[in-house]
């Protein structure tokens, strides 16, 4: 099945790109989130809950004061209230021109990656240098009961259709995952694997039906934010729950990855679900 048409601009990916060999913040490339949202039916550019933008970039390195090559792991977390979001390829690009440039300490270089991200995303994003084996890196097991091997009998839509969704009334609070999601970039077309976690309390779902709607996305191309914003809402707008927390942990690619959360109230990131295996 072919994909749907992207309505955002080509950028750098899928473009062959030469890598950069000296610092330059101006390969950062911003993306408005208001066109996402727009075709979500979303009034202006604003996200109306709570949520951010979790990154993990595992290739950063650069120079100390000495010449001597460092590494480390950037967490990178961009509220949903950010007017952009920043192309994947390009802060790929960006930290790869830092791996030659001199910094006389690590705040330094936090520094100058605040300094540079911040303009690109028109916010202030929250940055956290790690070391390789630092324990928020670390692998869990997903505390969630997995919804992929329940039984559904109706079809499965071949686009996101939130009117397959589907409750029987009674008051739950449930924490659910699964592994099988997919969707597709809207520039290379490249498919984006996911588990995706749905915490909420309000009517149950019905967890096959729950299922074939999240399968629906397999042929949609769409940013990893967009698609969880789409997930939140069409679950809040047909499931009416009291609360509602969803979050994709995509695998990565480039040596990042991107992990969406949106919520329907103020949550701490300690209260996420952590990395996976395929992470």
């Amino acid at each position: 099945m072919a994909l749907e048409t992207p309505f955002y601009a080509v950028t750098s990916l899928g473009h062959t790109t030469p890598y950069p060999q000296t610092y330059d913040p101006a390969l950062l490339l911003g993306l408005e989130r208001h066109p996402g949202r727009q075709s979500l039916g979303l009034e202006g550019a604003g996200w109306p809950a709570h949520g951010g933008d979790l990154w993990t970039a595992y290739e950063l390195s650069w120079l100390d004061a000495y010449g001597r090559p460092q590494v480390a792991v950037l967490r990178l977390h961009i509220g949903a209230h950010s007017p952009c979001i920043v192309e994947s390829k390009s802060l790929k690009l960006y930290l790869c021109s830092l791996h030659e440039q001199r910094f006389s300490a690590p705040a330094d270089l936090l520094a100058c990656l605040q300094a540079d991200l911040s303009a690109c995303l028109r916010a202030s994003p929250e940055l956290q240098l790690c070391t390789i084996d630092d324990p928020d890196l670390q692998v869990q097991p997903a505390s969630s009961f997995c919804i992929d091997q329940v039984a559904w009998s109706g079809a499965t839509p071949t686009q996101p259709d939130a009117g397959v969704l589907r409750g029987d009334g009674a008051f739950v609070a449930e924490n659910l995952v699964s592994h099988l999601f997919k969707s597709n970039c809207p520039v290379t077309g490249q498919p984006d694997w996911a588990s995706v976690f749905i915490r909420y309390q309000g009517p149950r779902l019905d967890h096959g039906a729950l299922l074939a709607y999240l399968l629906s996305f397999r042929h949609h191309a769409d940013f990893h934010e967009h698609c969880v914003e789409r997930i939140y809402l069409d679950l809040w707008r047909h499931m009416q729950p009291e609360s509602l927390l969803v979050m994709a942990r995509y695998t990565r690619r480039g040596g990042v990855d991107i992990n969406p959360w949106r919520a329907s109230h103020a949550t701490s990131l300690t209260d996420l679900w952590p990395r996976l295996g395929r992470q």
